[in-house]
């Protein structure tokens, strides 16, 4: 029996055999939620009595599902044992697939990797031919990690782009066949497989096991080759009405006649983004300036790379001053939301978090500029620490919230 198992319903459908396997799935939950406890810790938790909860943790321990870690210090009488999730007893795969690489991990109960490959090569094209091979990488991944496939409970996706979560639908990729994205991957991986934008699960990476301390309402930027942003609401991932929140980048803003990749003129990802610092640039030595950096016949995403390189190594002056200019653009647009949502906490993530101060500080002034004093004054700015690992951590964190929402 695996974990996986005990997350089902009963196979005993007698009242008492329900009654039975709801409880030890709620010591599970219990164990995963508040962390270690004892005998009298869960009893008290879970309201039922000490010798029932001792029957029900003695077959979670047989089944291998949590462990006795030894007597807790006292003072004085007989210690009691401590008991805690066995980390092995399941695992939660996360994939983010960019445009030319995906990340790939593999998180087990405790939140630590038992396997992680940040730079696998992939193409990502809207082809058939592409999603096949996205599956066989998958596989691959699966049959090389030291966990048991039985024991993986499920796996997230993370794509850019406009991501039906609830439905499975992924709108920009993979839109061939007209049933979600998520069953067709199913069917290739032979796992549960959840499908979530890649900026909301940077956004609940850097909530669950990034810079978030205690604040329970957060705002994400993912400023990189796009701009998007996710949002946290009372601890939760908020989706709006049809799972598309946080389209930031794509707000109508400027009137210069610039067309977006969404198809709409002047967003602000049209002078605000990886791809428009592309064009900055190139225009830029064209108007005469002079720059280190040499973009040459490159790909779009290695010019990108490069730019940020040119500031942040080789801290050439032409890299900082279009990065400064973007940063105190978006700053000015920040301030907007600051004022509507008056988070806790803003975090700064993305390709151009890894420039520090270059981007922070614009911002930051930027945001005391133009947001109110009273808004301003109670929020914290943050850069990501969890850098290219965000978006990992986050679908193997929202594979595991909807393992345990599965059991309320």
């Amino acid at each position: 029996m695996t974990l996986k198992d005990l997350l089902v319903n009963s196979s005993d459908n007698s009242l008492s055999g329900v009654k039975w396997h709801t409880l030890k799935q709620s010591i599970v939950k219990c164990l995963l939620s508040i962390g270690d406890a004892t005998i009298a810790e869960l009893s008290a938790e879970l309201q039922s009595s000490i010798p029932t909860i001792t029957k029900a943790v003695n077959e979670l321990l047989a089944d291998g599902f949590i462990m006795d870690m030894g007597k807790v210090a006292n003072n004085g009488g007989r210690r009691p044992s401590l008991y805690s999730i066995a980390p092995s007893s399941a695992f939660f795969l996360g994939i983010e697939m960019g445009r030319s690489s995906m990340a790939i991990g593999l998180q087990n109960l405790k939140n630590e990797f038992v396997s992680l490959d940040l730079q696998v090569p992939f193409l990502l094209e809207n082809t058939h031919e592409s999603l096949l091979k996205f599956c066989a990488i998958i596989n691959k991944f699966i049959d090389d990690s030291p966990a048991d496939k039985s024991k993986i409970v499920g796996t997230c996706i993370n794509l850019s782009g406009r991501i039906n979560s609830m439905e499975g639908y992924s709108y920009n990729y993979f839109f061939n066949e007209n049933r979600p994205l998520t069953e067709i991957v199913a069917e290739q991986i032979g796992l549960p497989v959840f499908l979530e934008n890649d900026t909301r699960a940077m956004a609940f990476g850097e909530y669950m096991e990034g810079v978030v301390e205690n604040e329970e309402n957060v705002l994400f930027l993912n400023y990189s080759w796009g701009v998007g942003i996710g949002i946290v609401t009372n601890g939760r991932l908020y989706y709006g009405k049809s799972g598309y929140s946080g389209e930031f980048g794509h707000s109508s803003i400027f009137d210069n006649e610039i067309l977006c990749h969404c198809g709409k003129i002047g967003c602000l990802e049209t002078e605000v983004s990886g791809w428009a610092l592309i064009s900055q640039f190139k225009k830029a030595l064209a108007d005469g300036k002079k720059s280190l950096v040499e973009l040459e016949e490159a790909s779009p995403m290695v010019q990108h790379h490069s730019i940020i390189s040119g500031a942040l190594v080789q801290e050439d002056s032409l890299c900082i001053e279009l990065i400064t200019q973007q940063s105190e653009v978006i700053g000015r647009y920040l301030s907007v939301l600051l004022n509507i949502f008056n988070p806790d906490l803003l975090i700064i993530g993305g390709d151009f978090a890894k420039l520090g101060d270059f981007v922070l500080l614009p911002i930051q002034a930027a945001l005391r500029k133009h947001s109110l004093g009273l808004v301003n004054r109670d929020m914290k700015l943050k850069r990501s620490v969890l850098g290219n690992k965000a978006g990992v951590i986050g679908a193997c964190q929202i594979v595991k919230e909807k393992m345990l929402s599965s059991l309320e």
